[in-house]
């Protein structure tokens, strides 16, 4: 119990895990009936489903988990190759390989470092329901990147487990191009407390701060590659060369505040969590910011006692406020306009490989949103299975109003068959239905297999 152990570290616990080397492969055909496959078919995917109308994927690995962790160090690493087919008539081709894992991790004692391409979710809630974080969601390609932290809560030292801990630094490369610039470098830091430790209820709290720098425009040149730029971007201060860094800030920035109430039992856990973003200063608490109507929020609860229904989420986003309609007018200075994840030199905005990195609801062509998203999953007799519901109504921007609505639906049932080489088989339909996209039904049928090489 915390009322006995000073700081309570996974470590002072009995090991009594083994190590595995697991093999994975899958195969997902896509087909659709509109020019594009339905939304939530490719959203939060990680990139590997296309949107194109008809696609397949083949991806294949190995994997070495995590396991160890009552022990000082504990490694992982993975290498998943995925090569990607799509095409409509009249479209170009969509043919790509690619890395959905490349990377390595290690713990020592209570500091994760990891180098590589591993997806990466920074939200609370149920992460396989949710429409997706604000700041950084499963929708986009993972990127290249180095970071060193604590990646899980950590007690802090004296406080009996009640009060916890977890934050990093990361540096990514984003290697695609767009129509103007290329080499483009992702600073992210971020820290966040816990408290209540093993108590019924927990409250915790994170700020991240996230960044576009560097990088060559075909427009401006240079956008400062050196370690003077990355001070400038790691601080948020104004540089470069361009009249608007240094006015504002040097790069594109992003910070992101999340608060979260967890209420837990055993085997069951409810979380209530809120997340906002701002991309203009002054940077004020979560609530007391310019555009606090803007937001995620959302409740999710899981257990494990009746499978059944495992998972419920509910969530709610609004992006329309963006502290008003004018950053300046008649030489007064209002602040609003926000237009999140677009910036007029990173013109690829907040995105890696044409998906938005964060919320895929939203987009740099449309960043005022107000959308309810709903999602349940669980297991009948062995057939696992995902719903889940987004109705979106899209105001485009405040400088380029474009209304349209969307209603996406999405079911899953995946399932094991030992008979059958101990193969998984998986089947699925969505739909879009509205003015965004067009009225659009797709289904998707999946063969995946996972098992052991060796164990030790």
């Amino acid at each position: 119990m915390y009322a006995w152990n000073w700081w309570p570290l996974p470590m002072a616990e009995q090991d009594t895990c083994r190590d595995s080397l697991l093999y994975v492969g899958a195969v997902r055909a896509v087909s659709s009936s509109g020019t594009m496959s339905p939304s939530l078919m490719w959203h939060n995917t990680n990139g590997e489903i296309s949107q194109m109308p008809h696609s397949a994927t083949i991806s294949a690995g190995i994997i070495k988990p995590a396991t160890r962790h009552s022990r000082w160090f504990d490694y992982d690493f993975g290498v998943v190759l995925s090569g990607r087919f799509g095409g409509a008539y009249g479209m170009p081709n969509d043919i790509t390989g690619f890395f959905n894992e490349l990377y390595a991790h290690t713990r020592l004692y209570i500091v994760d470092i990891t180098a590589g391409i591993k997806p990466q979710y920074w939200g609370a809630g149920d992460a396989e329901l949710s429409s997706g974080s604000l700041l950084f969601s499963n929708n986009a390609h993972p990127l290249p990147r180095i970071s060193i932290g604590l990646d899980r809560w950590t007690p802090i030292p004296g406080l009996f487990g009640y009060a916890e801990v977890k934050g990093g630094l990361t540096h990514a490369w984003a290697g695609d191009k767009s129509e103007v610039v290329s080499g483009t470098l992702i600073h992210h830091k971020h820290i966040g407390g816990r408290l209540g430790g093993k108590l019924p209820v927990n409250i915790s709290y994170e700020f991240h701060h996230a960044a576009q720098w560097g990088g060559y425009s075909t427009i401006y040149g240079d956008l400062g590659n050196d370690l003077h730029a990355f001070k400038t971007a790691f601080l948020a201060r104004s540089g470069g060369t361009m009249a608007n860094d240094q006015i504002n800030a040097q790069g594109n920035h992003i910070a992101f505040q999340q608060l979260a109430l967890d209420v837990k039992g055993e085997g069951w856990k409810v979380s209530a969590y809120w997340q906002v973003i701002q991309e203009d200063g002054p940077i004020r608490i979560i609530g007391a910011t310019m555009n606090n109507k803007d937001g995620l929020w959302g409740v999710s609860a899981t257990q494990s006692r009746w499978p059944f229904i495992e998972g419920v989420t509910y969530e709610f986003l609004n992006t329309t406020d963006q502290s008003g309609p004018f950053h300046d007018k008649d030489g007064i200075v209002y602040g609003g306009a926000d237009n999140y994840y677009h910036n007029g030199i990173y013109r690829q905005g907040w995105s890696y490989f044409g998906r938005i990195l964060g919320s895929p609801l939203l987009s740099t062509g449309n960043s005022r949103v107000m959308a309810h998203h709903a999602g349940i999953r669980g297991d009948i007799y062995g057939f696992k299975y995902r719903v889940m519901v987004t109705h979106a109504e899209n105001y485009g921007r405040y400088n380029a109003p474009l209304r349209s609505n969307n209603t996406a639906v999405l079911l899953e049932v995946r399932r094991h068959v030992k008979e059958a080489l101990g193969l998984d088989f998986g089947f699925g339909i969505a739909g879009d239905f509205g003015s965004q996209y067009g009225n659009v039904f797709g289904a998707m049928i999946t063969i995946s297999k996972r098992g052991i090489i060796c164990d030790w």
